[in-house]
């Protein structure tokens, strides 16, 4: 492997992991062993110190009973010298000393020091140029007599010494186990974060329907991905509506777009004439005005089936706006003698946009009114039905075909009958998309020369209606 690649794979998020990982699970294995030596010491340490104390006790009651003769003649009935014995006078001169041929080099005069204490007290003494320490046990006598027993370490150290070396050959398996414990830890945990990767860079490469593959665990990362899904779920939807939102727009703008080159020719051909330059501008500004209008509705209408159009919500008092509505038609309505009639409550909220509702429901009416033939009626009715507030709009109109239904909700649609009343195809768009913008629900029902009837559903508020 090359320095590059060691460079690159030092930098990865695994590889810190990995060694992170491995470090704290050595240094917790350490600390496992220190622990363990230091309990073994002191347990080797407390078992000596027993011995030591024993045996301390017996020879005092050894001398109780028979004196410095009794000790003397116990220590000479020894087969072995396990410890070192030694008995003061009151002024500190030995009267019994015991020593192994291989301990006589240590000091023994800090022991003249000691001051004869009523239970057992300890020191060590050294020897120089040796790592073994001689622990003695010191009592006082009754009559100031002093006596020393003590034990070297050696043993002791032996033990400690194997302990060590075995701690240092379970230190290489231990290294071994942290590093590919690591490696197995990063590799389980960083791989949503690698699907994730693969994912983008899939995109990239134009696979737009790609997704990050979820475990269904519920954990931090899975819900990354799930969010990830999601956030590329409404980007191709946006991407989609936008696509479609173009299309319509690059098709149906043809028409506007050579009335008004239709226009400035006839004009521009014309001879001088004012009042034929001032129609041809006057016609110019009106299909001006049908493109802006029909762009800003494709544009709400893309909003709207993508779910980022800007909606005002506060409770709004649907029978109130329903009844502005009607009033707005009304005038229109007995040029044409048509009958419109309105039933609803007093007050019936709902949490919505009032402006986008308003706007609803003047497109219905106008539609209402458009294919309504005179001494035709038109019912407008708003009511509470368990979880939802309802709006009704039905006219006695032409009605629809029922291969035509299918295609009403489509941008720029315009059925047959529809193409002799001027508009742009786009108000039953903006009808659907606002009320589903707003969690609602649209539903017509037609019937060819009986008339059409709209159904509206928006969620009620959580406070009743009044």
């Amino acid at each position: 492997m090359s320095l590059k690649s060691l460079d690159r794979l030092r930098k990865t998020t695994g590889f810190r992991l990995t060694v992170w990982y491995a470090a704290l699970f050595m240094l917790h294995a350490l600390a496992l062993g220190v622990l363990a030596y230091t309990l073994l010491s002191s347990s080797l340490q407390q078992r000596d110190r027993q011995s030591i104390a024993m045996e301390l006790h017996a020879l005092a009651a050894l001398y109780h009973r028979s004196g410095v003769a009794g000790v003397q003649h116990a220590l000479e009935s020894y087969g072995q010298k396990p410890f070192f014995v030694r008995l003061a006078s009151a002024h500190r001169a030995t009267l019994v000393l015991t020593i192994p041929d291989q301990w006589a080099a240590f000091n023994l005069q800090p022991l003249d020091a000691i001051v004869a204490p009523a239970n057992v007290v300890w020191h060590e003494l050294s020897l120089q140029g040796d790592d073994n320490l001689l622990e003695v046990g010191s009592l006082g006598l009754p009559d100031g007599a002093l006596l020393h027993v003590g034990k070297n370490t050696e043993d002791r150290s032996q033990v400690l010494e194997s302990f060590r070396d075995v701690l240092t050959l379970v230190i290489l398996p231990v290294v071994a186990l942290g590093l590919t414990g690591g490696a197995v830890l990063a590799f389980r945990t960083l791989r949503p974060l690698q699907h994730l990767i693969r994912t983008v860079r899939s995109l990239e490469a134009g696979a737009m329907d790609t997704r990050v593959a979820t475990r269904q665990t519920g954990d931090e990362l899975d819900e990354l991905g799930r969010l990830f899904n999601q956030m590329l779920d409404k980007m191709a939807v946006l991407m989609q509506g936008m696509r479609g939102a173009l299309d319509n727009v690059a098709h149906d703008l043809r028409t506007p777009v050579a009335r008004l080159r239709a226009s400035a020719e006839m004009a521009l051909q014309a001879k001088e004439d004012p009042a034929l330059y001032r129609e041809a501008l006057a016609d110019c500004l009106e299909e001006s005005e049908r493109l802006l209008t029909m762009l800003d509705t494709l544009m709400d209408i893309s909003e709207a089936e993508t779910g980022t159009m800007q909606l005002a919500r506060e409770p709004v008092n649907l029978s109130a706006l329903l009844a502005d509505a009607v009033d707005l038609y009304r005038y229109v309505a007995e040029e044409k003698t048509l009958v419109v009639s309105t039933t609803a409550p007093l007050a019936l909220w709902v949490m919505a946009d009032g402006n986008r509702l308003r706007q609803v429901i003047a497109n219905l009416l106008d539609n209402a009114v458009k294919y309504t033939s005179p001494g035709g009626q038109i019912t407008c009715t708003a009511s509470r039905e368990q979880d939802w507030v309802a709006v009704v709009v039905e006219d006695t109109g032409c009605g629809m075909a029922p291969e035509e239904l299918a295609h009403i909700w489509e941008r720029l649609y315009r059925g047959d009958k529809s193409r002799s009343q001027r508009g742009l195809g786009l108000g039953l768009s903006v009808v659907k998309a606002v009320v589903q913008a707003h969690q609602g629900a649209v539903a017509v029902v037609s019937t060819p020369g009986v008339g059409s009837r709209f159904t509206l559903r928006f969620p009620a508020p959580l406070f009743p209606s009044e």
